[in-house]
């Protein structure tokens, strides 16, 4: 019977909007090259963004596009997470049925979404990953759907996303770089004050290649004439146009609304009396059931309205037939009504009295909690803890809202169970026997609220949580309960780069039992940031009291990342081969238990270790199949960059610098943590120092903290924070700063041998003591007897270390032969260098020539501008002249495509879609070319290229 009602169409006509819809289908032909993700489509409430999303729509579908609808409503602030992808799955379950969706992704990935429609069975995972790997699933959808043909998700009214959807939304866009995929996203412009948090979710977006802003105006007098010309079905009169405008402001549901007022002569002191005018003309029993539905929100279901209003089926079709007729509502699908704006709806249920709010609420509340089918499956507990909230019954709504939270964590919606478990926290001194409606204490909602708050990234409210749940606490009663929460403010203390982790781990230790799981619980971070201190010998005897605990009671996980900390002891050791051989054993636990944190924590601390034995294709073999496998795991996020870190490292150490750049740069893009973060950008700002590119060093440099001169905890960044200080002094000329950092870093009671660390250091302090002798003789004799004494003490394991070895010891001609082997251009480069000022000050002028003209091409392949400027300055005094590049060096292969593409006039966008790369890397290649050629335009690099003979395939 709900198919048997229609209602008319207000605006007939599709009015204006022309380039509007030019610009998304233009939108829409980039995304089918891959060179554009998504389109964030803003404009006034009201303004007509449904219509022109629809109208596209309409016009993509005529195309053979595949569109996706999904909707955020208000009550997503209120936990309910995921709210527009869920209606779109329901969609594509509709169309393909769960089977079919099933079918698109890997193996058992259905059960992720399973979190969010049940049709997908019961959800897996253990809340480690859950979130991180729902959102590589979804995003393996969309990939997987445009396969065959372009699919586009259109996303509702983001101002009233949840957080897990903004995040999700963001994830989306960053990475759904693949041809044949769009996601266009509609938001109030005028809802978004200063502290809304869509806010930085759009300015992030901004910034992101391939997303593209889009302000809907309001229309011209022209435009409202031709709406009212389609409304009306004749051409108004001049004067009733312009009075018309004039009050709407362009605004086309004000017009419409203005034209069903029947008198346009006549007009209401505000736009919100406007709008319930056309609310005001129905029948009074449909006014009351509209009261009714706008407390259910903008859509409720047929059944639940007729159970809420107390009417038949027939009787509430009679009543809303009027509504649907004057287009107050619309009916959706799966039988249910939904308000054609937004706006009409909040005017009805604003006219709402007090006591009729709390009575529906209560109402709806009842009527779900009899029958939880009446809503959308997985909507039943955040519906039930919205109206239980909106009836001010404080019994029902506490146990409503700790059961929304349990569901929100079911979804991974963590940060939408926030605020959920904070109203319990509110409403708990109002409820008597609260902790027994639960089932459990005061003490427990703040522990699950700061488990919320660290697996959703807050790190203030989860410390907030965690202090006040430690306040609660007796740790003389409950010491095994206070130890967890210490452990667990760990990560937050650790996230904010405050001191003090390892003395809350130490006072965790002394209150729990020397034979207990929970002792091995705290052994275990307790020993890995002692191992990161530096602190080996404690750190392993801590290892083998976890190791026995774990084995007794089973648990192979914590097994497996007790080896994972031994195994960097060794590392730090520089014993690689026991790295490898003990992170070979927690790999192996890792795969029987099937734990993706456990297997890439041991993929990426292998990497590092064959990175360090010279054994460079394995590791960059291990670094492309630790992706993939983090991708499998739904942990790109997480071990993922990690892993994107380490690979990064193996490139820059190859001299692959532009690779190494697009490591990233693509892993930026993904918002690591703070410490990964800051990894990355030390790779960075690396080939940046060698490049001599200042402004960005120095841009990193501060944002990494080095200037700042704050105490490092964790000695692999005291080690390598002092390196990029004293390079960046040397970069600068600045001779008696360098050498003040290297007399400071040598003074660091913790050393390691580790070759990127104090092998590394101490070649680099054997530079600074030969630019710094000649103004400070006598310290930097002290400081050439300091390292002599430190490098003594360090063990020398692998052909690395053996490199570094020989340029600290100044036998430069060796190291640049054992650099060479372990095919690393810069250091041998920089060892040629060193050797030829060597034979210079030697007077071997033809030997100094040699080798600087083996140099010289090693550093213009590699664009290592400084390295470049001192070998043709040492080239000239000894008589030689700068030596002509290898031309058939000049670019790599990819650089060689690339201008190919570019002679041909081609544009960066074609050329990201013919290369299946991003814009912006094709604008990196396109600048690294015209600096390689000496040219400054994209002619003059065109003809380069063909007067070297670089165009050839």
């Amino acid at each position: 019977m709900l198919n048997d009602m229609r209602g008319r169409s207000v605006s007939p006509v599709f009015v204006g909007r022309e380039e509007e819809l030019a610009t998304l289908a233009e939108c829409f032909e980039e995304a089918r090259k891959g060179a554009m993700t998504a389109v964030l489509l803003g404009g006034e409430a009201g303004v007509g963004k449904t219509r022109l999303v629809q109208r596209f729509a309409e016009q993509c579908t005529a195309l053979g596009a595949h569109v996706l609808f999904g909707g955020c409503v208000e009550l997503s602030t209120e936990g309910l997470a995921y709210a527009p992808f869920t209606a779109a799955l329901r969609q594509l379950v509709r169309e393909q049925g769960p089977a079919g969706v099933t079918k698109l992704l890997p193996d058992g990935a259905e059960r992720d979404l399973a979190r969010l429609l049940p049709e997908f069975g019961e959800p897996g995972g253990n809340g480690e990953t859950d979130r991180a790997r729902l959102f590589e699933q979804f995003l393996t959808l969309l990939e997987r759907l445009s396969e065959s043909r372009p699919v586009i998700l259109v996303i509702e009214d983001i101002h009233w996303a949840d957080r897990s959807s903004r995040d999700l939304i963001a994830f989306l866009s960053r990475n759904l770089y693949i041809p044949q995929a769009l996601i266009v996203m509609t938001y109030r412009s005028d809802d978004l004050h200063r502290q809304h948090p869509l806010r930085p979710v759009l300015a992030e977006l901004g910034r992101v290649p391939g997303v593209h802003r889009l302000d809907l105006p309001r229309l011209s007098r022209d435009e409202v004439g031709q709406q009212m010309t389609a409304i009306l079905g004749s051409t108004p009169e001049y004067a009733k146009v312009q009075k018309v405008y004039e009050r709407s402001e362009g605004i086309p549901l004000f017009v419409e609304a203005m034209l069903e007022s029947g008198d346009v002569c006549t007009f209401p002191d505000s736009m919100n009396d406007l709008i319930l005018g056309s609310v005001e003309r129905l029948p009074e029993e449909t006014q009351r059931v509209l009261r009714v539905a706008a407390a259910g929100g903008i859509r409720v279901g047929h059944a639940l309205l007729a159970a809420v209003s107390g009417l038949s089926d027939v009787e509430l079709e009679t009543a809303l037939r009027p509504a649907i007729a004057g287009n107050v509502l619309q009916i959706a699908d799966s039988r249910a009504y939904v308000f054609r704006h937004s706006l009409i709806r909040e005017a009805v249920h604003d006219e709402l009295l007090p006591g009729e709010h709390q009575r529906l609420h209560r109402r709806f509340a009842e009527e779900i909690s009899k029958d939880r089918a009446l809503v959308p499956p997985g909507r039943a507990a955040v519906e039930l803890a919205h109206h239980w909230f909106g009836a001010r019954d404080d019994r029902w709504a506490l146990i409503s809202a700790w059961e929304a939270a349990r569901e929100s964590f079911r979804s991974f919606a963590y940060t939408e169970a926030i605020p959920l478990l904070e109203r319990v926290l509110m409403l708990w001194d109002r409820v008597e026997g609260a902790a027994e409606l639960i089932g459990a204490d005061h003490t427990a909602v703040l522990e699950r609220a700061a488990e919320a708050a660290n697996a959703g990234g807050d790190v203030d409210k989860g410390t907030k949580f965690v202090k006040a749940a430690l306040a609660e606490l007796d740790e003389t009663r409950e010491p095994e309960r206070v130890a967890q929460l210490i452990v667990r403010r760990t990560p937050f203390t650790d996230s904010k780069g405050k001191p003090g982790v390892i003395e809350d781990l130490r006072h965790a230790l002394r209150l729990v039992s020397g034979s207990s799981r929970d002792r091995a619980e705290v052994l275990t971070p307790l020993s890995r940031h002692l191992m990161l201190r530096g602190e080996i010998d404690e750190a392993n005897e801590l290892i083998a009291e976890g190791l026995s605990l774990v084995r007794k009671y089973g648990d192979r996980c914590l097994e497996a990342d007790l080896l994972l900390n031994m195994g960097l002891g060794h590392s730090l050791n520089g014993d690689m081969e026991s790295t490898i051989r003990v992170n070979e054993q927690a790999l192996r636990i890792g795969r029987e238990a099937d734990s993706g944190r456990v297997i890439l924590r041991a993929i990426g601390n292998n990497i590092d270790a064959l990175l360090d034995m010279g054994r460079n294709d394995e590791a960059l073999r291990m670094s492309e199949d630790g992706w993939r496998v983090a991708k499998k795991y739904g942990r790109k996020r997480a071990s993922g960059l990690f892993i994107k870190n380490n690979w990064a490292e193996s490139l820059e150490a190859l001299g692959r610098w532009d690779e190494a750049i697009e490591i990233v740069e693509g892993a930026l893009s993904h918002g690591p943590v703070l410490r990964t973060r800051h990894s990355l950008l030390r790779v960075r700002a690396d080939i940046a120092m060698a490049r001599g590119e200042h402004t960005l060093v120095e841009g990193i440099l501060s944002e990494i903290g080095v200037f700042k001169g704050r105490r490092e905890e964790y000695i692999q960044d005291v080690i390598s924070n002092a390196r990029m200080r004293i390079s960046w002094f040397l970069s600068r000329g600045e001779r008696g700063a360098a050498l003040e950092e290297a007399e400071r870093v040598l003074a660091h009671p913790r050393q390691s041998s580790k070759a990127v660390l104090s092998w590394r250091l101490l070649a680099l302090l054997r530079t600074v003591c030969d630019a710094a002798e000649e103004i400070e003789p006598q310290r930097t004799a002290a400081l050439r007897e300091h390292a002599a004494g430190v490098a003594t003490e360090l063990s020398v394991i692998g052909p690395v270390v053996e490199a570094y070895r020989l340029s600290y010891s100044g036998d430069f001609d060796a190291a640049a032969a054992a650099w060479e082997r372990l095919q690393r251009p810069h250091n041998a480069a920089m060892s040629l260098h060193r050797a030829a000022v060597a034979a210079a000050h030697g007077g071997d002028r033809e030997g100094a020539a040699a080798r600087l003209k083996k140099a010289l091409p090693l550093a213009q392949a590699l664009r290592a501008t400084p390295l470049i400027e001192r070998i043709e300055t040492l080239l000239r005094r000894v008589g030689a002249g700068p030596a002509a590049p290898d031309q058939s060096e000049l670019l790599t292969p990819r650089e060689r495509e690339v201008l190919r593409l570019v002679a041909q006039g081609r544009t960066n966008r074609d050329i990201a879609a013919e290369l299946f790369i991003s814009a912006k890397t094709v604008s990196v290649h396109v600048s690294n070319i015209l600096a390689k050629l000496g040219v400054t335009t994209r002619g003059e690099a065109a003809a380069a290229g063909h007067r070297l003979s670089l165009l050839s395939r």
